[in-house]
């Protein structure tokens, strides 16, 4: 985080952190709230992946099929569409709203048995109907800035964060951690399968409240102020499972550290580029990701054949 606060187009010495020139200012008030944001979204994107994978029991899932990220940028994309985000704090307070609307269909459409399969199924369904939605905003943008400005937000960045953002999403990302954090427990006692966990005294239908919860806050958050950074949740925790054992309540805290690590690292390299414009940081992880999933599907291609 440090090397993040120096790194960039220009390179500013420690030295000159603390003054009251313009490099200080821009150390104050732009590095320091990217840094920071940057830290806490991939901190809650890698506990997320970590809770996803856990809970859903397959090394492939990601924060992303639970839905709330399209639903997230499906309201930020509202937003830029009827022409409310002319006021800064509108636009994540529409992704907010859409992550929550997004959180409440998941539980609906999953009802009150709890099951692993109709869970996952409602998160595809919720998926494919925000991603229809945003598509079809997209394709009817009322003008070609309109549809310029929803485009480059859905790619994702931390590009010109403030201390406002860091503000308004934090917190909801270290609750939505928060409630990760408490389904440890659980996610273990479920490696042994649902009924074996039902047997051992696990609420499956409390455990998947918090993990709605969790990831819609911490996913939500981080969408409303940064748009769609994805594979985080993916790659981080297969990185870590080496080094953190199997189990996964022992994956959680390792995985928020390293997706930390990991957002705050691209963000740094995104900056320092020697290209016209800065890389969007979506575009990056999404570069990184790729590859890395097909790797991992490979691997597992070998292993069952």
């Amino acid at each position: 985080m440090l090397a993040s606060l120096a790194a960039g187009k220009v390179w500013i010495s420690p030295t000159a952190w603390w003054g009251d020139d313009f490099s200080a200012l821009i150390i104050m008030e732009l590095r320091i709230p990217r840094t920071i944001l940057g830290a806490a979204i991939g901190g809650g994107l890698g506990m997320a992946g970590a809770t996803m994978q856990g809970y859903l029991r397959n090394p492939l899932a990601d924060p992303g099929i639970f839905g709330v990220s399209s639903s997230a940028a499906l309201g930020a994309v509202s937003s830029l569409y009827f022409g409310y985000a002319v006021t800064a704090w509108l636009l994540p307070a529409f992704a907010l709203a859409g992550a929550g609307l997004g959180m409440g269909l998941l539980a609906l459409l999953a009802g009150r048995s709890g099951s692993l399969i109709l869970f996952t199924l409602a998160g595809v369904i919720l998926s494919s109907i925000t991603g229809s939605l945003t598509s079809l905003m997209i394709s009817l943008a009322p003008t070609p800035f309109a549809t310029a400005e929803i485009v480059t937000w859905l790619m994702g960045a931390l590009t010109d964060r403030s201390w406002d953002d860091v503000w308004l999403s934090v917190p909801f990302i270290a609750a939505g951690m928060l409630f990760l954090v408490a389904t440890g427990r659980s996610l273990d006692a479920l490696t042994l399968g649902e009924d074996a966990a039902r047997s051992m005294g696990v609420n499956v239908r409390h455990l998947q409240w918090l993990a709605v919860l969790g990831v819609g806050l911490t996913v939500g958050a981080s969408v409303a102020v940064a748009g769609i950074i994805g594979f985080v949740g993916l790659i981080v925790p297969h990185l870590v499972r080496p080094l953190a054992g199997h189990r996964p309540s022992a994956l959680l805290l390792p995985s928020a550290l390293a997706g930390a690590l990991l957002v705050v690292l691209a963000d740094s390299f995104v900056r320092i580029l020697p290209s016209a414009s800065e890389l969007r940081l979506g575009i990056a992880m999404s570069i990184l990701g790729a590859p890395f999933f097909m790797a991992l599907l490979f691997k597992m291609h070998r292993e069952l054949a």
